[in-house]
């Protein structure tokens, strides 16, 4: 078996290796117990998913689409965070109210 994918943690690990066994391809996770033993921290380069040696450039292919539309989803998130330009305009326009009716 071979390292297909080095995860920041358990939980991407298993997604990953769900994708792949979706995809028929056998997947196993590591780094269960030693992830567990850093405690509540979290610790990163622990989780990685193993596949059979035969399997190791199907999965990359898969890998490298996963992590192109997870790069694509965090742009298009980027984007969609942006603040609205009317609300900066309708905060604007209520402060102006406020203050008017406070004023007469």
């Amino acid at each position: 078996m071979q390292i297909a994918y080095r995860a920041r943690d358990i939980t991407e690990a298993h997604i990953v290796a769900g994708m792949l066994e979706a995809n028929g391809i056998e997947a196993y996770v590591g780094g269960h117990y030693l992830q567990g033993a850093m405690g509540e921290i979290g610790a990163a380069g622990f989780s990685n998913v193993h596949v059979d040696d035969d399997d190791v450039y199907r999965a990359r292919v898969l890998i490298d689409e996963y992590e192109s539309d997870r790069a694509v989803a965090a742009s298009q998130r980027d984007e969609q965070d942006k603040p609205d330009h009317y609300a900066r305009w309708f905060i604007v326009a209520i402060v102006a109210l406020v203050w008017f009716l406070w004023r007469f």
